[in-house]
């Protein structure tokens, strides 16, 4: 199983999947204008790049100028090791954390550089 998302650059997506999550590039592709045209509805083709770690698999589609919604809901849940060291690797490199006390524990938020949410979970 994967999470697909949509980036706006495979050097963002190295420098937020790989040395902030600590996640390992693997399979690079280009899909096919028309798979793309029919599945996504965009009229180009896309080039696809794998980053996986544990049970994580993320399938990101680099397009140029990829940017999330400044706000939204949906996001992304994955369950973190050492959740302490990703959050002091977020802040060095400038990542926004935000974390929210809720009854005994805290929920953390963080997003990659094209503005795509998680929630991490330890």
């Amino acid at each position: 199983m994967h999470t697909g998302l949509a980036v706006s650059s495979e050097e963002k997506a190295d420098r937020f999947y790989c040395d902030i999550l600590g996640l390992e590039k693997s399979e690079s592709r280009i899909i096919d204008r028309q798979i793309v045209r029919t599945l996504f509805g965009i009229d180009h083709e896309l080039r696809m790049i794998h980053y996986q770690g544990g049970t994580v698999d993320f399938e990101l589609f680099i397009q140029k100028g990829f940017k999330a919604p400044e706000k939204q809901i949906a996001h992304t849940c994955i369950k973190i090791a050492d959740l302490p060291d990703i959050i002091a690797r977020c802040r060095k490199a400038g990542i926004r954390v935000v974390e929210v006390t809720k009854n005994s524990g805290v929920i953390t938020f963080i997003s990659d550089y094209d503005g795509n949410l998680f929630e991490l979970k330890a």
